[in-house]
């Protein structure tokens, strides 16, 4: 089974990475891992009097924060993975790519806000489940 798995970096990425360890025996090393992180586009008129390298350098060492102590979990855990770093919306971003990539499950951890809270604030986990095909998995 091909799963991705987005990250943030965030207190919910945690806990969905401990459910993923916790559930070895049908999240085990025989699944085909991604892992993808989406990093914010810096505001278009201040990436303007940036230049290419600086800005694809501030968005690389960004992913690179959140990436660090994933890429431990996974070694720890003994499971391989790809590691995918995109910039722009998260939710539209990670439903594109598990639509795209034809994965067979995206794993999310999930704030939980609610209903209420949903429609203040938004959510990235329900644009992913209203805009991807992909089954997905929440964590919260």
């Amino acid at each position: 089974m091909k799963i991705l798995v987005a990250v943030d970096g965030s207190p919910f990425t945690k806990r969905m990475l401990a459910y993923l360890a916790a559930h070895d025996e049908w999240l085990g090393a025989h699944h085909a891992y991604t892992v993808l992180t989406v990093v914010p586009p810096v505001p278009a008129r201040a990436a303007a009097v940036l230049d290419k390298a600086t800005l694809a350098s501030y968005y690389q060492d960004e992913a690179d924060k959140v990436f660090k102590p994933i890429r431990s979990f996974f070694a720890k855990q003994g499971l391989e993975a790809d590691f995918v770093a995109k910039t722009g919306n998260a939710g539209d971003t990670i439903a594109t790519l598990a639509d795209k990539g034809k994965f067979d499950l995206a794993m999310l951890g999930s704030h939980g806000h609610g209903v209420l809270g949903n429609l203040v604030m938004g959510s990235v986990a329900t644009k992913v489940v209203a805009h991807s095909s992909v089954p997905v998995l929440l964590v919260r």
